[in-house]
């Protein structure tokens, strides 16, 4: 198989796993929202219940953007993820009520998108997929 290939085929299997990731944010926070309504979070402050709440908007559109291939889309994961681990890790270690599972696994979640950013960076370009018009044409004519 050509190197490229293998490249790209390595970049797609990093984007699913990015995609996967943020589909279980989405997933989670649309439960939390289905089963207790605007009232989800009722514990919590304020500021987090909105903080969490806008998570069902903010992990399906960086979906989006990530599966158009979308450099946006990786700037906003790296974003949302720094943040929602920040601010778990903090409610975790001060007010409780986040399982130690939920705040490690995001952590680890961050560490993969954090070092495969750089890759993905490269093989997207700034307006969509990473694909040339003469390289889908194929060879020039000689």
């Amino acid at each position: 198989m050509p190197r490229g290939e293998t490249s790209d085929r390595l970049c797609a299997v990093i984007l699913a796993i990015w995609i996967i990731g943020f589909l279980v944010g989405t997933t989670s926070h649309v439960v939390d929202l289905a089963a207790g309504g605007l009232q989800t979070y009722a514990g919590f402050p304020t500021a987090l219940r909105l903080f969490w709440i806008s998570l069902t908007v903010l992990d399906p559109v960086t979906v989006v953007l990530l599966a158009l291939r979308r450099r946006t889309g990786i700037a906003l994961a790296l974003a949302v993820i720094l943040i929602d681990i920040a601010v778990n890790w903090t409610v975790f270690l001060t007010i409780e009520g986040n399982p130690l599972y939920g705040v490690v696994n995001q952590t680890l979640f961050a560490v993969i998108l954090i070092s495969t950013a750089p890759k993905l960076w490269r093989w997207f370009t700034a307006d969509g997929p990473h694909r040339s018009r003469a390289r889908e044409r194929g060879p020039a004519p000689r």
